[in-house]
C-alpha cells in the first residue's frame, strides 16, 4: 500500500472519529436532557398513566370550640371515586359499578354528565371494600360539615370547588383556614385497565405542619350552642338567640332560624325567610320594650325620677296629633316607676321620656351600643337611631317606647344586658378567642378592646332591681327561675311598619350574682313575655344542668 493510499485511508478514518464524537456528545447531551432537566417532568407525565389523585379530606384547618371540640372535619363516609376517563362510554363498565354499589339510575346519569374529571358518590350502604372495577376506588372521604348545620350562620360556609371562605368564620378566616392544595390529597396506583392496583394507594399528604397556625379557636360552648338550638327548633320558630358569658364578653351560643344547610345551601335560595342572614348581627328590627330599660336608665342617670313617683295611665296617653295606646287599654290608673317598667306600661314611659328628652335617651342609647356595631368579626348591622328633626315634638312618644325608626339588633340589645349584669362596665363582646394548630394547640390571642364604664355603679344596680322586678312580678312573671338563682331582664312586643309584632326578652341569671346573659328575638312572635320569655326560661334550665354536669 503506497503512502498516498494510507493517507486517503487515515483521512476517512478521522473524519468517521470526529463524526463518531459529535454524534455520540449529541446522544450524551440528549440524554441528559431527558432525564435530567427534563427527567421529573416526562416522569410525572409517565406516571399519571398509573397514578390517579384523590380529595379525601379538606385542604383547609379546623374549627374548634372553647374545649377543642373540633367542629369541621370532624365525619368520615365511605365514598367511590369515578375516574371519568376510564369509564366515558363504556356502559358495560357503569353497568357493573351500579350493581356493586347499588347505584340509582340517576347517580349512572350524573357520572355520564358530570364533566368533572374524578366523580364522588357518598356510599348510602356498607360494600366490601375489595371490589375491582376498572376506574372505580372505595375511600374513607373526610367531610368538612357534619351535616348536623350546628352554629352554621358562624361557621358559615365555603365554595367547594375553588375552596374559598364564602360566609361566616370560613370568610373572615379564610386566609388562614385555607392550606396548601396537596393536603387531603392520596395517590391511587392503577394498572393498564384503569384497575386499583391493592397495596399501592397508602400515600396521602397529611397536612403541611402539624404546628402551623391554620386552625381557629371560638369562644363558643359546643354544649350551650346545642341546647339554644334544640329550644328553637322545639318551638319552630324564626329568629334569634345569643348566650354570653358575663365576666368575659364571650360569646358562648349564638343562632339563627331558618338555619343553613352548608351541605347543600342551595335548599336555602327559595325560602322567603331571610336564611342567609344571621339574625343575631346583621338584621335590625324595632326593639319595643325592650327600649324602656335605655329610657329608664337615662331618666335615672339624670336623677329625674325615683321608683316611687306615680304616673296615671288611662289606657293611651295623648300627643297631640295622635295617641298612643297602652298595652292595658283599660288603664293601669296611678302607677309607680317601679310598677310602670315591670308592667311595661306605655303611658307612663311616655311621660317618663317627656321628662328626660329625646335627645338624652338617645345620648344613653349610643352610650350602650346601639346604633353602632359591636363586634369586629362577623358582618354586623348598626342598626338606626333617630337623629336631628326625628327627635322633635311628638316623636318622643314612640321613642319612650321603642318604636319610631329606632332598629336593634339581638346583639346590641345583648350588650346593653351585658353592662347592666356587669353593674355599668362594657366587656368587649367577641366570639373568636384564638388562633391555633390543626390540632388545637395555642398560637395566638385574638385581640379585644379594654373595658370601660358606660354607667355608674349606683344607676347599674338600680336598673337591676325593675329587671328584677319583670321576672318576680311583671310581664314576665308567667316564667319561674327560683331553681336556678332567680333571673333578671325584660320584654318586648315590638310592632313594624307592615303592623307584625315580634317578640323580645333579654335577660340574665341568676339575679345575684350574674353568669349569663341571654337574648331571644322571635320573628312575628307576638307577645315577648308569652312567647320570648319562656323560651328564655328553657335555655337558662338547660345552661344551668350543662353546668352541673
Amino acid at each position: 500500500m503506497d503512502k498516498k493510499t494510507r493517507n486517503n485511508i487515515y483521512r476517512r478514518a478521522k473524519k468517521i472519529m470526529i463524526v463518531s464524537t459529535i454524534v455520540f456528545a449529541m446522544l450524551v447531551i440528549r440524554l441528559f436532557w431527558i432525564q435530567i432537566v427534563k427527567g421529573q417532568k416526562y416522569g410525572l407525565e409517565a406516571g399519571k398513566q398509573y397514578v390517579r389523585e384523590i380529595r379525601v379530606a379538606p385542604a383547609r384547618g379546623n374549627i374548634f370550640d372553647r374545649n377543642n371540640v373540633q367542629l369541621t372535619n370532624n365525619k368520615t363516609e365511605k365514598t367511590i371515586y369515578i375516574f371519568r376517563d376510564a369509564v366515558s362510554g363504556d356502559d358495560e363498565t357503569l353497568e357493573k359499578i351500579r350493581e356493586a354499589f347499588d347505584l340509582s339510575e340517576k347517580d349512572i346519569e350524573i357520572i355520564k354528565k358530570s364533566s368533572n374529571r374524578i366523580i364522588e358518590i357518598p356510599l348510602s350502604k356498607e360494600v366490601e371494600d375489595n371490589i375491582s372495577i376498572r376506574g372505580v376506588t372505595i375511600e374513607e372521604r373526610k367531610v368538612r360539615y357534619d351535616g348536623n348545620n350546628l352554629l352554621s350562620h358562624v361557621i358559615g360556609y365555603i365554595k367547594k370547588s375553588e375552596n374559598v371562605g364564602e360566609y361566616g368564620i370560613e370568610k373572615e378566616y379564610d386566609s388562614i383556614l385555607k392550606m396548601n392544595d396537596s393536603f387531603g390529597v392520596k395517590y391511587v396506583a392503577v394498572d393498564g385497565k384503569q384497575r386499583v392496583i391493592p397495596g399501592l394507594k397508602d400515600t396521602e399528604v397529611i397536612s403541611e405542619k402539624k404546628t402551623s397556625s391554620n386552625s381557629v379557636k371560638l369562644t363558643v360552648d359546643i354544649n350551650i350552642q346545642k341546647a339554644v338550638e334544640k329550644v328553637l327548633d322545639y318551638r319552630k320558630v324564626n329568629g334569634a338567640a345569643i348566650v354570653t358569658e358575663v365576666t368575659t364578653g364571650d360569646i358562648l351560643a349564638m343562632a339563627s332560624r331558618p338555619t343553613l344547610n352548608q351541605n347543600d345551601i342551595g335548599i336555602n335560595f327559595n325560602s322567603n325567610n331571610m336564611d342567609f342572614y344571621n339574625k343575631a348581627l346583621e338584621v335590625a328590627y324595632p326593639p319595643g320594650s325592650i327600649f324602656k330599660t335605655v329610657v329608664m336608665l337615662a331618666a335615672l342617670e339624670e336623677d329625674l325620677i325615683s321608683f316611687n313617683d306615680t304616673f296615671v295611665c288611662e289606657g293611651y296617653e295623648d300627643l297631640g296629633s295622635f295617641k298612643i295606646k297602652c298595652n292595658n287599654t283599660e288603664g293601669h290608673g296611678e302607677i309607680t316607676a317601679y310598677e310602670a317598667f315591670s308592667k311595661s306600661c306605655n303611658s307612663a314611659f311616655i311621660q317618663i321620656g317627656k321628662k328626660v328628652g329625646a335627645k338624652k335617651i338617645i345620648d344613653m342609647a349610643k352610650r350602650l351600643g346601639f346604633g353602632e356595631k359591636i363586634q369586629n368579626i362577623l358582618i354586623e348591622s348598626s342598626g338606626n337611631l333617630p337623629k336631628n328633626d326625628e327627635l322633635l315634638g311628638p316623636a318622643i312618644g314612640n321613642i319612650s317606647i321603642g318604636q319610631s325608626n329606632i332598629e336593634v339588633t339581638p346583639i346590641q340589645v345583648t350588650n346593653m344586658m351585658m353592662i347592666i349584669a356587669n353593674e355599668g362596665v362594657k366587656k368587649d363582646i367577641s366570639i373568636v378567642d384564638s388562633i391555633v394548630t390543626e390540632e388545637g394547640g395555642f398560637v395566638k390571642k385574638v385581640m379585644r378592646e379594654k373595658e370601660e364604664r358606660a354607667l355608674s355603679t349606683k344607676v347599674s344596680k338600680q336598673i337591676k332591681k325593675v329587671l328584677e322586678g319583670v321576672v318576680d312580678n311583671g310581664t314576665a312573671k308567667n316564667i319561674n327561675m327560683s331553681s336556678i338563682g332567680g333571673a333578671a331582664g325584660k320584654t318586648g312586643s315590638a310592632e313594624n311598619s307592615k303592623k307584625i309584632t315580634h317578640a323580645w326578652f333579654s335577660g340574665y341569671f341568676p339575679s345575684d350574682k350574674p353568669k349569663y346573659v341571654i337574648t331571644v328575638f322571635i320573628e312575628e312572635g307576638g307577645s315577648g313575655g308569652k312567647i320570648a320569655a319562656p323560651i328564655f326560661e328553657e335555655i337558662a334550665k338547660s345552661i344551668y344542668d350543662i353546668d352541673l354536669k
